[in-house]
């Protein structure tokens, strides 16, 4: 007997042991109830979890950089073209004038479009990206220049000087010697640099491109359906050419 209970009646006492017991079994009872609700938040939190990652997943292009199309993309009247419109394919780049990759291309697709002529439609989109601090100065200039009718002349000098104006503070003044050597109107070509009409055009193809999946420079769709970028010039020509001939 506990001393401090000495002191109490039997009948005071078995109210005592009775309380204890009904305080021990409240206890007892509270601690079941606390465990089942931690162990229902952590099946709730999880599914939560995995619902939210299924969403997130469902709603954002994959990160291998190959995008779920809807459908295959379609030239625009928009577009910067450069061939015949009964090409027997058409290849879209979205590229970016300060990306090293895409300089990389630059000669590469220059001697395919030479080799396969009338048969190879070549369209280019603006995919400036955000790390090459001069490439959306360097496209609202191809389109300025495309605005006198010079968008393939400027776009060669931008990817030749490439490795000279991606290192300087300030390319404005070389984009408009470059303009200069095509012979367009200076004054102009000054103007639609900074137009608004220049920044929209930049901006829709990065529109487009980002609705479609691009998320790297150069991405080439091959007759509206996305490719892997070939390795080299020859598995790019194979490609061209096993596409015309699939279609002749």
């Amino acid at each position: 007997m506990n001393p401090e209970h000495s002191h109490l009646s039997k009948k005071e006492r078995r109210q005592l042991r009775r309380g204890e017991r009904i305080a021990a079994e409240l206890h007892q009872t509270r601690r079941r109830f606390t465990r089942r609700i931690a162990v229902w938040s952590s099946v709730l939190i999880g599914i939560g979890t995995v619902v939210f990652m299924i969403v997130k997943l469902s709603t954002q292009p994959p990160a291998s950089g190959v995008p779920v199309v809807p459908s295959r993309i379609e030239i625009t009247p928009e577009d910067w073209i450069k061939g015949e419109s009964g090409s027997k394919v058409v290849l879209v780049e979205y590229s970016d004038f300060q990306c090293p990759a895409c300089g990389t291309y630059y000669p590469i697709l220059k001697q395919l479009y030479k080799e396969f002529g009338d048969r190879l439609q070549f369209v280019y989109r603006h995919f400036p990206l955000e790390q090459h601090r001069h490439a959306d100065l360097a496209a609202r200039a191809a389109e300025a220049a495309g605005r006198q009718g010079r968008i393939w002349e400027m776009h060669d000098l931008l990817f030749e000087g490439q490795a000279t104006w991606a290192n300087q503070n300030h390319p404005e003044e070389m984009f408009i010697g470059y303009a200069r050597q095509l012979g367009v109107d200076i004054e102009r070509f000054r103007a639609d640099l900074d137009s608004r009409e220049g920044k929209k055009a930049v901006e829709e193809d990065r529109i487009s491109g980002n609705r479609v999946g691009v998320n790297s420079t150069p991405t080439f769709f091959l007759d509206g359906v996305i490719i892997q970028n070939p390795r080299n010039y020859d598995e790019f020509r194979n490609l061209l050419q096993q596409a015309i001939e699939s279609r002749s």
